[in-house]
């Protein structure tokens, strides 16, 4: 006799716990566990490490500028052997399973190849797979367009697939497995003294997706808090027991603020190290000025970040000061240079090796006095704060790449993140 259904669960793996046999059984073995407690369970998994990047230095070796529609096709195929491989897996250890590419499911997507966006995804195949009582194997990052040609997400859009099938399925949670078993208050590589968060709200994680956090691709935290799909980060690396239900934690959970009941003004610490700070100096005060500056930028393709605007004492000039990833300096600088017909201005000043600090909390919002304390901890350690940027639940600060370290150790302490446990 068939288990009653307990829950509905997505099952996501990336490209590191699928990377060689031996990891496709361990994810197989992660399944069977969910299976054998009677949860309904698909799986979306990526292509093994390091199969894209190599998928992409074919494309790019046999035609530097090529058709992008023939591009997907060669570097989706990566989760094609995945998803056959992981369901061959689950046969051989007697979980019925079968595999799935993108445009069998179908998951239907915009026509902009490399870069898709999910539009709708049909559930009735995967519904029957559940109905027959069988593992559905989903191949990640790829869908199909209008014009029934194969489409990729981009990179990372794996977690993508997974948060709009388990949306499409309405999934009690989708788990995202990953090397690591959960998100941390900041990098425990650089404080040993980080916790493990057992739940974070989709806000917090949004920011520190963002900010430079590399648990979770923003896109697919975006899609879970539109559509309310409770998110699990757990790693594929430990052996867990299987959850007896859709609501135990194992990871870190997450979820709607409202699901939890005491939040931390401070949840975490972000940094990004690979920044770089522009300033126009004296740049004439008129309507229409910023769009002048951002504009050219944004026509570019530059993503620009924290931006600061001073007025001179005689009110008829300013100075313009944002961030771009230090990558992009050369470039930003190049078309700010030739943006000569409706810009003008004193002086263009560039500032490399520069990180970017953010304190993040939805606790923020009724507490004051949050960002003083940053800065007076910055300041006791003698940082100096380039330039400032503050949302409803976060604030950064830009300092001098040397010290992230010690900001990021001092501003977790002081907040009172530091695990009391730890060595």
């Amino acid at each position: 006799m068939r288990k009653p259904i307990m829950a509905r669960i997505v099952m996501k793996f990336g490209g590191t716990s699928v990377g060689d046999v031996d990891r496709i059984r361990n994810v197989a073995a992660h399944v069977k566990r969910e299976v054998d407690a009677g949860h309904q369970v698909a799986v979306v998994v990526s292509a093994m490490s390091g199969e894209t990047n190599r998928l992409v230095g074919l494309a790019r070796d046999v035609a530097r500028l090529h058709d992008a529609r023939e591009y997907d096709v060669v570097v989706s195929a990566g989760e094609q052997v995945s998803v056959g491989l992981l369901a061959m897996a689950l046969q051989d250890i007697g979980v019925a399973a079968r595999s799935w590419l993108g445009w069998q499911i179908s998951v239907q997507t915009s026509d902009v190849h490399g870069a898709a966006r999910i539009e709708a995804i049909e559930p009735e195949e995967m519904e029957a797979q559940f109905g027959e009582g069988r593992v559905a194997v989903i191949a990640g990052f790829q869908g199909v367009s209008s014009a029934n040609r194969i489409t990729t997400l981009g990179r990372g859009g794996s977690d993508t697939s997974a948060v709009a099938i388990a949306a499409a399925l309405k999934a009690d949670r989708c788990d995202i497995y990953t090397d690591v078993d959960g998100v941390y208050t900041t990098d425990p590589r650089m404080v040993p003294a980080a916790k493990k968060m057992d739940r974070v709200s989709y806000e917090e994680m949004l920011e520190m997706a963002s900010l430079g956090a590399k648990v979770l691709q923003t896109r697919s935290v975006e899609l879970a808090m539109a559509h309310n799909v409770r998110l699990q980060v757990r790693s594929s690396f430990d052996a867990p027991e299987a959850s007896a239900n859709g609501n135990d934690i194992v990871g870190t959970l997450i979820c709607d603020e409202d699901e939890i009941m005491e939040t931390e003004i401070v949840s975490g610490i972000a940094y990004a190290r690979n920044e770089a700070k522009v300033t126009l100096r004296e740049v004439a005060d008129r309507p229409g000025i910023a769009a002048s500056i951002f504009g050219p930028l944004a026509d570019a393709a530059v993503n620009v970040d924290m931006i600061v605007q001073n007025m001179s004492a005689d009110g008829k000039t300013t100075d313009v000061t944002f961030t771009v990833s230090q990558d992009e300096l050369e470039r930003t600088l190049g078309v700010l240079k030739s943006a000569t017909t409706d810009l003008t201005f004193a002086d263009l000043q560039a500032a490399p090796d520069m990180a970017k600090i953010s304190i993040v909390g939805v606790g923020m919002r009724s507490h004051a006095g949050v960002a003083q304390k940053m800065f007076q901890v910055l300041a006791e350690k003698g940082i100096n704060i380039h330039v400032i940027s503050t949302s409803e639940i976060k604030v950064s600060v830009l300092i001098d790449v040397d010290y992230v370290e010690l900001a990021v150790r001092a501003l977790h302490a002081a907040y009172g993140l530091d695990d009391d446990l730890a060595g």
